[in-house]
C-alpha cells in the first residue's frame, strides 16, 4: 500500500511504502526508478504490529515504478497508482506524486486559516 502526504521540503512530497505484517520475510527493501532500481538501498522496516514500512521523498508532479524486493524476489504493489510492463514481461508498480484533491484541499484551508466555503461579504453564514 502507497500513503502520501505534503513534505516539509518544497516541491517535494513523502511517499509511505507499506507491506502488511502477515508477509513472512527477512529482509524487504523498494527499488525503483528513484534510486536506480537498486534492490538494497532502500530497506523497509518492520513497525511494532509488524507492518512493513518506509518513507522516501519525492519530487512533486512526477511518475515512478517500482517493485518490492523480498528476500531476493521481485513482487509488484497491485494496489499502487498503476501498473505498467517491464522490459522484462513482468509488471511494475506506478506512484505517482501527486496528493489527493481532499488532503491540498486540508492543506490549503488550514496555511490560510480561512474556510473551504466562506460568505461573501455583507451575506451571514447559514448553518443546517
Amino acid at each position: 500500500m502507497i500513503t502520501k502526504r505534503k513534505s516539509s521540503r518544497p516541491g517535494f512530497i513523502r511517499v509511505a511504502f507499506e507491506l502488511p505484517a502477515y508477509l513472512w520475510a527477512d529482509r524487504v527493501f523498494v527499488a525503483g526508478d528513484f534510486n536506480g532500481w537498486n534492490g538494497q538501498q532502500t530497506p523497509m522496516c518492520q513497525d511494532r504490529q509488524g507492518v512493513w514500512r518506509v518513507e522516501v521523498e519525492l519530487p512533486v508532479g512526477k511518475r515512478f515504478e517500482f517493485r518490492y524486493v523480498v528476500d531476493n524476489h521481485w513482487l509488484t504493489d497491485w494496489r499502487s497508482d498503476g501498473i505498467t510492463t517491464n522490459p522484462y514481461g513482468t509488471q511494475n508498480s506506478i506512484v505517482e506524486t501527486t496528493l489527493p484533491i481532499k488532503s491540498l484541499a486540508a492543506e490549503m484551508t488550514k496555511e490560510a486559516a480561512i474556510p473551504l466555503f466562506a460568505p461573501r461579504q455583507g451575506q451571514a453564514a447559514v448553518m443546517e
